[in-house]
Order: structure tokens, then C-alpha cells, then sequence
């Protein structure tokens, strides 16, 4: 059986032939990108360090920083994986790969492959950690720590757009590869003076997403992950409701969900992994972004990743950053922030699923939300 094909029995992700896409392209592209990596490295061993005074001499020789410890979640196992993984050996360390036991049949499937290639991996088996337990084991022993986190991530639309497009991009931001992405942009601020006529597209083509067997052809959306996250997004709509939230989508599991909520504002929440800003005005875009609390800014589009650029979050986040430049292991002091900007004017996101061959709309994890606003400053929480 294939990675495309065991991947979908467990439900991060659904639709063997894009899976297959993905694995091709996302797994073996990031594989590709560390092995050029390896190159540049070596390239740069013994290189020279200019110094104030002739009469010293100075280079530098890198060396692998030791055994890596790399615990991935359940959503995105193999892709997962293969970011942590990759450039971990590239640099020459030892890798240790906890997975999730939801989702570890793909990883356990690397790591057969992996003995083959290299005799003396083997397999570690260990307890659930959570990220305090990790930073506490770490700070006792002097390691350092790398956490990406999950997020709660928005999206801005002004009112300068094509809704059909933005709805497409919103749709894909939020449910795709079933809506359990830590990045996804499931908070939708939107201008009150297109609001109406984006809301009702919005749940009109949210109720025309295919629910079904992730091994069906066509399928968009798949099973929860387990019974504790099917009761977990259930209490999140109960609790909306409760709260005085308008439900304007919601069905039996997996019915995908939209919840409206008024009074949010971009950085209102403890986490800060990624931001989205849609306006054809892009220096307004440009304004917009800069006030962003997030490691990871999306202009005109909504979650494009390459293994060459950054991938990381701020406050509850997490900190640090994963793929390019892990490989050299180098501390920095501050974290940088991906700004990753659709070109052509504001292409849509079946467009980037033609070019990068990822996966389609899937399943919703939390709670939408949504209200009106007038200016910039209105939903801006610049802090």
C-alpha cells in the first residue's frame, strides 16, 4: 500500500490521488531541497571569518549539534515529519521521531524505509508530552527547544474584492485538509459593506463541500480524527451558542460549521501562528500585515507554504522557526515573519491547487467568526 493510500486512514488529510500529489511533490520536494542544503554546507565548512587584524587568521567548522528529539501532531503526519526529520539528518544529527498515536502509521512507514537506508535507526516509543514538560525537560538539562504550537489564525477581506474569490480563498483557508491545520484561518473579519453578500455565499458553498469516505473519489471531507476532537468541536458550537453566537451552518459531524461572532479583532487571541489580508489596494495590504501578530502573513491568498521560507509562530504559538536554516543550527535573535504574497492581482485558491498540487477543501475544527467593520483601525488591535 502506498503513503497516498495510508495516509487518509487517519484523518488529517483525504483524496488518495491528491495525497499522492502532495507526497510526491511537498514530502519529496522538502527531501530535495535539504539534500541542496547538504551541498551548501559543506561548501561552507572552513570558511573564513574577516577580522580586524592580519596577523590572526579565523574560520569556522560547523558540526551537527546531537541527538534531535522531533514530536509531530496528527495532522499532516508524513509532511510533518519530513520537515523535522530532513533537515535534522542533512546536518548530520541523530533523529528521534515521536509521533502522534493517532496518526503514526505513515511515520512508522518512513522509518521502515529509513532502516533499509541506514541499518541503525530504530524505532522509539514514547508517553504523550505537552509543550511545558518539554521546555521544562529541556531547561534542566541546558537543550534548546523549538514549539510550533497551533494557532487561531484571521483572515481580513475589504471591500474592494471579488467575493467569489475571496469566499474560495476563505473556504480553503479554513476547511482544507479537513479543516484540522494548524495554521487554518478560521477568524473572518469581513467588511461590513459586503458582509451580507459575502456571508451567504460563504454557507452556500460550504454546503455543497462532499462528506465522505476519504478513499472515495472526489471526497472534500473526511472523518475527525478521533471521538474526543468529533465531541470537542460539538462543544465548541454549543458553547458559541450559548454565548449568543449566530449559527449560520451547522449539521451533524462533519458537517462543516460557521459561527458568527461580533466585537473580534485580529490580534485578540493568545496565539499568533499566521494572518491573511485580501484587498486589491496593496499597499493598504502591505499597512495591514505589518500589524499582524503572526509568524506567517499571507497577502491575497490563504496558506501557500514552501520548505524554503520560515515556518513558525509567536505568543502561544510557539517560538523558533522550522525548515530553511535548521539545518546550520544557528540561535538567533529574533525570529523572522514569512510575508507570502499572491501576485496576480488575487488569483484563487483552485489556481494554487493546479500549481502546487495540494490538497482541497476539507472539514472545520473550531469556531468562525465574523463580524462588521468600517476601517482599519476598527478590527486592528495595535498593540
Amino acid at each position: 500500500m502506498s503513503f497516498g493510500h495510508l495516509q487518509p486512514l487517519f484523518p488529517g488529510e483525504s483524496g488518495v490521488d491528491q495525497l499522492v500529489e502532495i507526497i510526491k511533490d511537498d514530502v519529496a520536494g522538502c527531501l530535495e531541497y535539504n539534500v541542496d542544503l547538504v551541498e551548501e554546507l559543506d561548501r561552507k565548512q572552513n570558511a573564513s571569518v574577516a577580522l580586524p587584524m592580519d596577523t590572526f587568521k579565523c574560520h569556522l567548522i560547523r558540526e551537527p549539534i546531537g541527538v534531535v528529539g522531533l514530536i509531530t501532531p496528527w495532522n499532516y503526519p508524513l509532511l510533518m515529519a519530513t520537515w523535522k526529520v530532513a533537515p535534522a539528518l542533512a546536518a548530520g544529527c541523530a533523529a528521534i521521531l515521536k509521533p502522534s498515536e493517532l496518526a503514526s502509521l505513515t511515520c512508522l512507514e518512513l522509518g521502515e524505509i529509513c532502516r533499509e537506508l541506514t541499518p541503525m535507526l530504530t524505532r522509539l516509543h514514547s508517553l504523550e508530552a505537552v509543550p511545558h514538560k518539554v521546555m521544562i525537560a529541556a531547561a534542566q538539562n541546558v537543550k534548546s527547544v523549538t514549539l510550533e504550537l497551533g494557532g487561531k489564525s484571521p483572515i481580513v477581506v475589504f471591500d474592494d474584492v471579488d467575493i467569489d474569490k475571496v469566499v474560495e480563498w476563505m473556504l480553503f483557508g479554513c476547511f482544507w485538509t479537513n479543516g484540522q491545520i494548524c495554521s487554518a484561518t478560521s477568524r473572518l473579519l469581513v467588511h461590513e459593506s459586503i458582509s451580507e453578500e459575502f456571508l451567504e455565499k460563504l454557507v452556500k458553498w460550504a454546503k455543497t463541500i462532499k462528506i465522505c469516505d476519504p478513499l472515495e473519489e472526489g471526497c472534500r471531507l473526511g472523518p475527525k480524527v478521533s471521538a474526543g476532537q468529533y465531541e470537542k468541536v460539538l462543544k465548541f458550537v454549543s458553547t458559541a451558542k450559548s454565548e449568543g453566537a449566530t449559527i449560520l451552518c451547522v449539521g451533524e459531524c462533519p458537517q462543516p460549521s460557521l459561527v458568527m461572532l461580533l466585537s473580534e479583532l485580529a490580534n485578540d487571541t493568545h496565539y499568533g501562528l499566521g494572518a491573511a489580508v485580501i484587498s486589491k489596494d496593496l499597499e493598504r495590504c502591505e499597512r495591514v500585515s505589518k500589524g499582524f501578530e503572526a509568524g506567517i502573513v499571507w497577502i491575497n491568498c490563504s496558506q501557500p507554504c514552501f520548505s524554503q521560507a520560515p515556518w513558525g509562530g509567536k505568543k502561544h504559538s510557539g517560538f523558533g522557526r522550522v525548515k530553511k536554516g535548521r539545518i546550520y543550527g544557528f540561535g538567533s535573535v529574533s525570529d523572522p515573519t514569512s510575508f507570502l504574497e499572491g501576485t496576480s492581482s488575487i488569483i484563487t485558491s483552485q489556481e494554487v491547487v493546479y500549481e502546487q498540487d495540494v490538497c482541497s477543501l476539507a472539514k472545520y475544527d473550531g469556531k468562525l467568526k465574523i463580524r462588521g467593520m468600517r476601517t482599519e483601525d476598527d478590527w486592528m488591535d495595535m498593540k
